[in-house]
């Protein structure tokens, strides 16, 4: 079997469905994508056994083919070689040789039969979603999702579906973020979800930032989000989310308004001399004024002073600066607010300009 594909025909889908690709799986074809081409269609295919992602681009090949071959030698090769080349892939037996101008490649293959796919998922609903918006939901509620938390279903996100409104929440125990998208998505009924992490990431990074749709399927155990090009699978966490609602301050009193950047680049410099293991760093707050200082084991201080507005009592509190700083990366409004109650409860932190989002984060004893 040969045949010729432009280079530019399969790196882009390679370069969607690589998150896919497990460097240290325990089958070897799951370190393989799937090469499928019929009638003008180039398909390709990678899983991980947990998300799967489907690349589909029109293609200039004529001949029909599967086969399999190592996913990162593949993209690694494809983009070494020069744009607008023409690539031939020639498949014999338990190999493939791609050959472009004067360059020559032999792979080896695994049997297309071999590669395994995610169980059919048996619709229970559906909706669509402008792709933009979905990816703004998930890249302002990330970053506060656990890590390897033996909590398992802090791995991920919640996702909360009603007939106007789709909401996602992340908490890592010590913070949380919460984003709402009002919209009549066409659901007769409320249901909850838990996306795992590493599918949060890839949805984040695959998403486009136009308002063409993504269809989104939900079965009992699976999600699947439908682009143009794309087919994203994925496992969901099956666990009870804990109700984050109980850990969002309903009698912060202190309300007190800064500059955004301002105080992201204050932040930023104090933390130089915080504690490198805690990152802790202290609010102090006045009438008009915000003092901000921070101090490590040898003995090294810092503090910075910057205008806002508050006209409530002092007060001192502690926080990681790492959360805050996270929280202003991901807020876009000249100014935020941050509500307060006292040193030994959670603030809010919220855009200015827009209450789709807040963000919870928890005080540090220092």
């Amino acid at each position: 079997m040969k045949t010729i594909i432009k280079r530019e025909e399969i790196l882009g889908p390679l370069q969607h469905v690589i998150g896919a690709v497990e460097r240290r799986q325990t089958l070897p074809i799951l370190g393989n994508v799937l090469l499928k081409s019929n009638s003008g269609l180039l398909t390709l295919t990678a899983t991980d056994l947990e998300i799967e992602m489907i690349s589909r681009v029109e293609s200039s090949t004529s001949e029909d083919f599967q086969t399999t071959l190592p996913a990162r030698k593949l993209l690694d090769i494809c983009k070494a070689l020069p744009e607008g080349c023409d690539i031939e892939i020639s498949i014999e037996e338990n190999k493939a040789i791609l050959a472009s101008a004067r360059s020559k490649f032999t792979l080896a293959t695994l049997p297309a039969a071999d590669f395994p796919g995610l169980d059919e998922i048996e619709e229970q609903q559906s909706f669509s979603i402008p792709q933009n918006e979905l990816k703004a939901l998930f890249d302002d509620t990330a970053f506060a999702m656990a890590q390897q938390d033996v909590r398992y279903y802090l791995n991920g996100i919640l996702v909360e579906i009603s007939p106007d409104l789709l909401k996602l929440v992340a908490t890592d125990g010590h913070r949380l973020a919460l984003s709402n998208f009002p919209s009549e998505i066409g659901v007769s009924t409320e249901k909850q979800i838990i996306i795992p992490r590493k599918g949060v990431l890839e949805l984040s990074r695959l998403l486009e930032n136009s308002d063409s749709l993504a269809k989104i399927v939900l079965s009992q155990n699976h999600i699947r989000v439908e682009t143009s090009s794309l087919i994203f699978t994925s496992k969901l966490i099956d666990g009870k989310f804990p109700d984050y609602k109980r850990v969002i301050p309903v009698d912060s009193n202190k309300v007190l308004e800064v500059n955004r950047e301002s105080l992201k680049n204050a932040l930023s410099r104090i933390a130089i001399l915080s504690n490198e293991k805690y990152r802790g760093i202290r609010f102090t707050l006045s009438p008009g004024n915000l003092s901000i200082q921070a101090n490590n084991p040898d003995q090294e201080e810092a503090e910075e002073e910057i205008s806002v507005v508050y006209d409530d009592t002092e007060m001192e509190i502690g926080f990681n600066v790492t959360y805050i700083i996270d929280v202003l990366n991901v807020l876009d409004s000249e100014n935020v607010y941050i509500k307060l109650k006292d040193a030994n409860s959670s603030c809010i932190i919220s855009d200015s300009e827009d209450s789709a989002s807040l963000y919870v984060v928890m005080p540090m004893r220092l």
